[in-house]
């Protein structure tokens, strides 16, 4: 689901730089601050078999033109070891949990503009994960950090009022604590990082 969706997302981005263009300049110093989110949230109504119930938002404040902060909260539920790589093992029917894991999140990310638009950036995020099995019931709560180092290109639009930002990244889970047996059987399968996740990300400046 999550490659038909950003699949979506692209044709959707590449019609919008088509029609729209690009803001040429890169001078971003009259608006210091943004909010926004990403477009894979759509995955919440366009996701059947494994439903996120995701939700992103971002913080961001310019510090130059160059050099940009901000803090992303987010929550989220998968049932799904997040190391299975795309192919016939995601979200295959044996590799599903007993059940699901929510997660809430706060991320603090730095970016870094390079060569006109193309950037780069590190996401550290701490997450409070709780545990459920198919009944609804709770198991158990844990922790996870979970980094992502990503690559992109931002696309302005309206006089830089609104931007788009597709990437791709190699996100890292360095620290997890102990799983329930029945989840970490098959999470612990898996690698702890994925290379390759896609990402797609919009603001709207101020």
């Amino acid at each position: 689901m999550q490659k038909q969706l950003y699949l979506i997302i692209s044709t959707l981005l590449f019609s919008i730089t088509t029609a729209f263009g690009q803001d040429i300049h890169r001078d971003t110093t009259d608006k210091k601050c943004f909010v926004g989110s990403t477009f894979f949230v759509l995955g919440n109504v366009l996701s059947q078999k494994n439903k996120p119930d995701f939700a992103q938002l971002n913080l961001g404040y310019r510090i130059t033109q160059k050099d940009v902060v901000s803090i992303e909260f987010k929550t989220w539920k998968y049932a799904w070891s997040l190391g299975i790589p795309y192919g016939d093992s995601f979200e295959a029917p044996e590799e599903k949990f007993p059940g699901y894991i929510r997660e809430f999140g706060i991320a603090f990310v730095y970016q870094r503009f390079w060569w006109k638009d193309l950037f780069t950036s590190i996401h550290i995020m701490n997450a409070r994960q709780s545990f459920v099995d198919d009944d609804g019931n709770q198991l158990k709560k844990g922790y996870q950090m979970f980094n992502t180092y990503r690559l992109g290109y931002q696309f302005r639009f309206f006089k830089n009022k609104f931007f788009i930002e597709p990437s791709i990244a190699v996100t890292h889970r360095p620290i997890q604590t102990k799983m329930p047996q029945s989840f970490a059987q098959l999470n612990d399968k898996w690698p702890n990082y994925i290379i390759g996740e896609p990402g797609l990300h919009f603001g709207f400046n101020f």
